[in-house]
């Protein structure tokens, strides 16, 4: 069995309202004038006809510069962009209790992957920032939504999954805090649970006779 994780909310902690008060103190901080929830509209919102910007830099569709370009035009204001950037990046602690678990399922073996809706700020950032290293290298397959152009739900982001861990989809289990996503994966043909607990985790893994070196 090929085991994928989820990245935000089961490897590590992330706040998306941090991010915007972060982004918008910035702003401000260069003459702009915006609050949090303006800058949580102009990333997460649909706006004039198009997807949210935060939607199209995770798939792919807008590059790290073509965003901080757009995310200036919507604020009418050109904040530093490695302090933006920062403001950006600084919302993940990692979930100590799961990192526990992938380091004892690296140590057994178990073939590993992360199939994850990110950015390429957000990646490039959690890879600078992990201590001890598990991220990338406990993993086999990446399955990154900016990279493959491609997102959670979309069935597409799992069929991908799938073939670059080398594997069917019914010999991978998945977890996934969102139980969307966890649907989804299920619709493909991945064994998927929803992340809850830690301690459930673990009883997940058990079940399925994936051994944990613990």
């Amino acid at each position: 069995m090929f085991v994928y994780f989820d990245l935000g909310n089961v490897l590590l902690n992330f706040d998306h309202g941090l991010m915007c008060r972060q982004m918008a103190n910035v702003v401000r901080s260069a003459g702009g004038s915006v609050s949090a929830e303006q800058v949580k509209t102009i990333l997460f919102e649909d706006r004039h006809g198009r997807r949210a910007l935060q939607w199209r830099f995770e798939r792919g569709e807008v590059s790290a510069d073509e965003f901080y370009k757009e995310f200036c035009a919507a604020v009418a204001t050109e904040p530093d962009r490695g302090q933006l950037a920062g403001a950006a990046n600084r919302i993940f602690s990692p979930n100590v209790s799961m990192r526990v678990v992938l380091g004892s399922l690296l140590a057994a073996r178990q073939p590993l992957g992360l199939l994850s809706n990110t950015n390429e700020l957000h990646w490039d950032y959690v890879v600078r920032q992990q201590d001890d290293r598990l991220i990338p290298s406990a993993f086999r397959a990446l399955a990154l939504s900016f990279e493959i152009q491609c997102m959670k739900p979309e069935p597409e982001i799992f069929r991908q999954a799938a073939s670059l861990a080398g594997v069917p989809p019914h010999e991978i289990f998945y977890v996934d805090d969102i139980a969307s996503h966890v649907m989804a994966a299920r619709d493909v043909g991945f064994d998927a649970v929803q992340y809850t607990t830690t301690s459930q985790f673990v009883a997940d893994l058990r079940r399925r006779g994936i051994g944990l070196n613990y």
